[in-house]
């Protein structure tokens, strides 16, 4: 089913395809594609209804940031950043909740939340200290997470009962912070994933997550694991990613003559083989993810917390998905020929993003391992699903 926010997403996809050198040439994206991404309400569909927002169901979010990545990978994966970290607004103080997410309706939050950052205790709050990398979408978001570990006065790390560290992800205001230039890379170079540092920044209580204890104040799309969820956006984005390489090749297949040919580059039985072992890859992949999703879903929406059973289905559709799309960009980019080595052409980016995109922690294959540990009944922590 088409939804109003799909169709959106759809137009802004066939508006981003002919920018895509532009975007990433400009290490972040133009300021009119995010002006109109915030004005058609995108960065608001994980924002609760009761804030303004959209609080659409979880797949549908997922559609998105596969649709707008089919246009262009650098923008899918702004928008995924602003959408995961908005389910934040659901685990805040309803005062912070609203100061952040119901005071301004096209507010972009972004930020990291691996712990590089130090925090320690003061009158009120806390005061964070840091420096972060992977800061997507920052030069554009009003609030940015800093995951953060609690440190005593003395610096040093303060441990639980259980001998683990606190780990905390405090919103940072836009004012508190400063973007460094530091993204100068080989793929995704649109998406504007520059350090950010921080010092002695207060975070008033209230503000700020005390990560994998707090738990969500809503239902629905606030249970999904907040880890889990981002896995999850950013294998769509391969997902998106891996459509645009099909289409492109196969609009290439029907004009291109390879060299010493006289037939048409959709002539060759190699290049047959390798679209047909891509779509099927790319369809499986998202079928099983999109069935993941659905039944997660089904308990999510009931209130009721996800099993271990859907936490280790959605991390293993999640790295499946990114593999299998991975695999199918490789496919169309080898089937090209020599035409995909000129950054002219779409083919040259796609490949670039998406070997960028495979370097996600979240997707990596340490990730199957994971899974397959527990799969296997061997003792594993999981609290990384």
């Amino acid at each position: 089913m088409t939804t109003p926010a799909l169709q959106i997403a759809r137009e802004l996809a066939a508006k981003l395809e002919p920018r895509g050198a532009e975007i990433e040439a400009a290490r972040r994206v133009p300021e009119d594609i995010v002006t109109e991404l915030r004005r058609q309400g995108i960065f608001r569909l994980c924002i609760p209804q009761s804030l303004g927002g959209q609080e659409a169901p979880a797949l549908e979010t997922l559609r998105v940031i596969e649709e707008i990545s089919r246009g262009d990978g650098s923008t899918g994966w702004v928008v995924m950043v602003g959408c995961t970290t908005a389910l934040l607004a659901g685990y805040l103080d309803e005062r912070f909740a609203k100061e952040i997410y119901a005071s301004d309706p096209e507010v972009i939050t972004a930020g990291a939340t691996a712990p590089t950052g130090r925090a320690r205790r003061v009158e009120g709050g806390i005061e964070v200290t840091g420096r972060w990398q992977w800061g997507s979408g920052c030069h554009h978001a009003n609030w940015l997470v800093g995951g953060s570990l609690l440190v005593d006065e003395d610096g040093e790390v303060v441990l639980d009962p259980d001998g683990k560290p606190h780990h905390l992800l405090p919103l940072l205001s836009a004012e508190q912070v400063e973007i460094l230039d530091t993204w100068y890379v080989h793929g995704m170079g649109g998406s504007g994933s520059t350090d950010f540092q921080v010092e002695n920044a207060f975070v008033p209580e209230g503000r700020y997550l005390r990560f994998g204890v707090d738990a969500p104040r809503r239902n629905g799309l606030y249970r999904f694991p907040l880890l889990g969820f981002l896995g999850l956006g950013v294998c769509s984005i391969s997902l998106g990613l891996a459509r645009r390489a099909i289409d492109e090749l196969v609009k290439l297949a029907t004009v291109k003559v390879p060299t010493a040919s006289t037939r048409h580059l959709a002539n060759r039985g190699y290049v047959q083989s390798a679209v047909a072992e891509a779509e099927a890859g790319v369809r499986s992949a998202r079928a099983l993810l999109h069935e993941a999703v659905d039944d997660a879903w089904q308990t999510a929406s009931t209130g009721s917390p996800l099993t271990l059973d859907h936490r280790l289905s959605l991390r293993l559709a999640t790295t499946n998905a990114s593999r299998q799309a991975a695999h199918a960009v490789d496919l169309m980019y080898n089937a090209a020929g020599g035409t995909s080595v000129y950054d002219r052409h779409p083919l040259s980016r796609i490949f670039r993003d998406m070997h960028v995109a495979t370097q996600h922690i979240m997707v990596g294959p340490p990730t199957y391992e994971l899974v397959g540990r527990i799969l296997l009944g061997l003792e594993t922590d999981t609290n990384q699903l």
